[in-house]
């Protein structure tokens, strides 16, 4: 019996890396004293908050922008994103030469917003609650003939944000070092899925863990049931960034038969956790790209004696919040 190929393998994140290469950053793997002794594990950290852009959606967005035909380029990308794949997608179009319009909440964090049209994109704003951003998006690329880039479920995306798994994965061999657990934010599980692909073609053992906001469990609650759920959220989350209402077709397709496993964390774990990278680590890191550390901090991941490693995706946070995580 043949099995079906999976629809992003190790080869596509090959092949992504060799294509960000000259643009992205090749983020360190690093280690803290401080969280080994707080936690009682042996902690590696991948901050993306040092990526280009500040967080780890450049590599999906330049990937699946560089896979578009030169003859198709003229008319542009659309893209639809509270923020981080917004400002990828911008300066991924911009170092090609490409228009892009990027739809976005219009309760996005100023900074974001300001940031992908520093970098020449159009944003258009939309009403989080009323209006469908993926419908516009769609109507806009109808009218002009410019290609979709989904923040999450596309294969080119999730094989560009697997490159961040493949480095962790060869950083970790050359130390000689083997992870019990990587774990990484989700909102529609794209950096999930291709870091899981990435580990997993290197080191089998390795669980992988999806952290998420508390209320927004959709992860949680589809990798348990089998099952794509959506999460019963009734009020906003300080996670901006992870607000997806459910695991994508995609992403779920892999991260499920991989064994990933979801860890929900409480705002106020964030904000500790935000604390902790700043004064610590010396990192600044946004609430979404928080939530690992935070499963790691307060106990939501059973760590004690393992070797784990934990995506810090993305520190684009608005002063103002950082301020008030940080007091």
């Amino acid at each position: 019996m043949l099995l079906k190929t999976p629809p992003v393998t190790s080869a596509d994140i090959a092949a992504a890396a060799e294509r960000i290469a000259p643009y992205a950053i090749r983020t360190p793997l690093l280690s803290s004293p401080v969280l080994d002794a707080v936690t009682g594990t042996r902690v590696f950290l991948k901050p993306e908050t040092l990526q280009r852009t500040g967080s780890f959606k450049f590599r999906g967005a330049f990937n699946k922008l560089a896979s578009i035909p030169q003859n198709a380029r003229a008319a542009g990308v659309v893209a639809f994103s509270s923020g981080n794949h917004a400002q990828g997608v911008a300066a991924a179009a911009q170092l090609l030469k490409m228009p892009a319009t990027i739809v976005m909440p219009s309760d996005a964090p100023l900074l974001k917003r300001q940031r992908t049209a520093d970098f020449g994109a159009q944003v258009v704003l939309y009403d989080r609650d009323r209006e469908d951003r993926e419908a516009i998006a769609r109507e806009l690329c109808d009218k002009r003939g410019a290609a979709l880039v989904p923040p999450y479920d596309d294969p080119f995306v999730i094989a560009g944000q697997g490159t961040a798994g493949r480095e962790i994965a060869d950083d970790l061999a050359a130390l000689g070092v083997a992870p019990d657990f990587v774990a990484a934010p989700a909102s529609g599980g794209g950096l999930v899925a291709g870091i899981a692909t990435a580990i997993k073609t290197r080191f089998p053992q390795a669980s992988i863990v999806a952290s998420e906001p508390e209320e927004y469990d959709d992860h949680t609650r589809s990798l348990a049931s089998g099952q794509r759920q959506a999460h019963h959220a009734k009020s906003r989350t300080i996670c901006d960034a992870l607000m997806a209402a459910m695991p994508g077709e995609i992403t779920f397709s892999i991260n499920q038969p991989l064994g990933v496993t979801g860890a929900p964390v409480s705002d106020a774990q964030v904000l500790a956790a935000m604390k902790f990278a700043f004064l610590e680590l010396k990192l600044v890191v946004e609430p979404g790209g928080a939530t690992a550390l935070a499963a790691l901090l307060s106990g939501r991941i059973d760590a004690k004696g393992k070797t784990a490693v934990i995506v810090l995706s993305g520190g684009n946070v608005d002063p103002e919040l950082f301020a008030e995580a940080i007091r």
